[in-house]
């Protein structure tokens, strides 16, 4: 996900390639085409890694982006720089932080602070596991607030990120690849609502869903999340609504504005639910 938060661009999770796998013969293949590739992606600022999975940290895709855009800045939970750093990409280019903690990055448009918070999840690649960090990120800027969730399960520690860091604007959260088999590593889109709604305490904020419809990671339906989040971001007794946008792939969307070609056909996913 490409994120321009007060004039800086943002990109979350990159994965670029076919497969979310250590290898491009086998593993979860892409449900649909690239949007663009990475040499078409515009100047970005930061790359945000929420963890080492392979579905959200794609050694193919961080390697090319750190060769075309010396200036990026890797942002990552403690130990996951280590990933970066045995790929070629220099120390100098990789900020680190453990939960609630942060560091900060200057940018062209001012300074944004990414403090990393704590996500209900695990972590490892090959053999490995949970030797690095984890987590969600609190992303502040000089105007604007994002959540980015990465991969969680639900907690009530989300309702403290809100009360310290929040009320967020945009938040960005999972509703795919949930399963009654792992309740406690992925939201289910009804409890996305619900962390959204500690998130923004209130405040007009928009919710995009991530992480669902790319890699078939689970065995629920490809339109399953979107359906069940619209219905869950409806109105009910002594509940507003959510605004949520769910964009195709490679759709833009202005937050502050409410348009934007994701909203085109905003239902365009009921034609593969």
């Amino acid at each position: 996900m490409l994120v321009e938060l007060d004039g800086a661009r943002i990109l979350t999770d990159p994965v670029f390639s076919r497969r979310a796998s250590p290898s491009q013969a086998v593993g979860p293949a892409r449900l649909h085409p690239l949007p663009c590739s990475v040499d078409e992606l515009p100047p970005i600022d930061v790359v945000l890694i929420s963890h080492d999975h392979y579905d959200h940290l794609d050694t193919a895709t961080v390697v090319e982006i750190a060769r075309l855009q010396p200036d990026v800045v890797f942002v990552c939970p403690l130990g996951v720089g280590a990933h970066l750093r045995s790929w070629g990409i220099g120390a100098d280019r990789i900020r680190m932080a453990e939960w609630d903690s942060d560091v900060v990055v200057p940018t062209a448009s001012g300074h944004l602070k990414f403090v990393a918070v704590p996500a209900r999840h695990f972590s490892g690649r090959g053999l490995d596991r949970n030797v690095t960090m984890w987590a969600s990120w609190a992303v502040i800027g000089p105007r604007h607030r994002v959540f980015f969730s990465g991969d969680t399960g639900f907690s009530e520690s989300f309702d403290d990120v809100g009360l310290v860091h929040g009320p967020f604007h945009l938040t960005l959260i999972a509703i795919g690849a949930y399963d009654p088999l792992w309740p406690d590593i992925h939201v289910n889109p009804e409890e996305a609502v619900t962390i959204h709604r500690m998130l923004t305490r209130g405040e007009d904020a928009l919710l995009l869903p991530i992480h669902w419809g790319t890699f078939n990671l689970a065995r629920h339906r490809w339109g399953e999340p979107a359906a069940r989040l619209s219905d869950a971001a409806a109105p009910s007794p002594g509940r507003s609504r959510v605004d949520i946008v769910i964009p195709q792939p490679g759709g833009e969307f202005d937050v502050t504005r409410r348009t934007g070609t994701a909203t085109v056909a905003p239902d365009w996913w009921k034609e593969s639910t």
